[in-house]
């Protein structure tokens, strides 16, 4: 008998990304909550192509779920982050997304309008910042962090978004907060 402990199995969460952006921002908090304890794994899946389109994404996303959990076992939770600028644009469309992800227990995190907006309510002074636009989002976090540039490496991202900017924008983003809730990000 050696004495020694098992390791605890880490709980694993299916996130799927959007985009690249979204992809390395989830691989930032990943960093982020490594930090702090070793219970969970972000298993981080790109969905593309998905064209903005908010239902394909989910769809994409919901499709992807099914054949890892096929090939890797199952989750302990599901996310997705996607934009909410293309929302409104074919309502019957829209209005198969909650349906779709609560049947596949799919936690949305929606990005308004835009990741890049949530990505400048991350920044000190910008928490109520709320551009009319992806391009103003654009903008407005290029204005207030000129090296920034979409889907930079999370290393790049940690330059201007640490677990204080994490934390910032969770307080006005409630789909995000429950997300790091979920993940036990230490949001206190």
């Amino acid at each position: 008998m050696s004495g020694r402990r098992p390791i605890p199995q880490r709980r694993r969460i299916f996130v799927a990304c959007e985009g690249e952006s979204e992809q390395s921002y989830v691989a930032l908090l990943a960093r982020l909550i490594e930090s702090h304890h070793r219970r969970v794994h972000l298993d981080i899946v790109l969905v593309q192509p998905g064209g903005g389109d908010p239902l394909a994404i989910v769809e994409r996303a919901v499709r992807l779920l099914q054949d890892r959990v096929r090939r890797l076992g199952r989750y302990h939770a599901h996310a997705v982050l996607l934009d909410c600028d293309k929302l409104g644009l074919v309502p019957e469309r829209d209005r198969q997304i909650a349906p779709l992800a609560a049947r596949h227990r799919l936690h949305l995190i929606w990005q308004e309008p835009c990741h890049e907006a949530v990505l400048l309510r991350h920044i000190k002074g910008c928490e109520r910042l709320r551009p009319a636009d992806t391009q103003r989002a654009g903008e407005e976090l290029r204005r207030r962090c000129p090296d920034y540039r979409k889907g930079m490496p999370a290393l790049r991202l940690m330059a201007f978004i640490g677990a204080d900017g994490v934390r910032r924008a969770a307080r006005g983003e409630p789909a995000l907060a429950a997300f790091l809730s979920l993940v036990e990000f230490p949001v206190g």
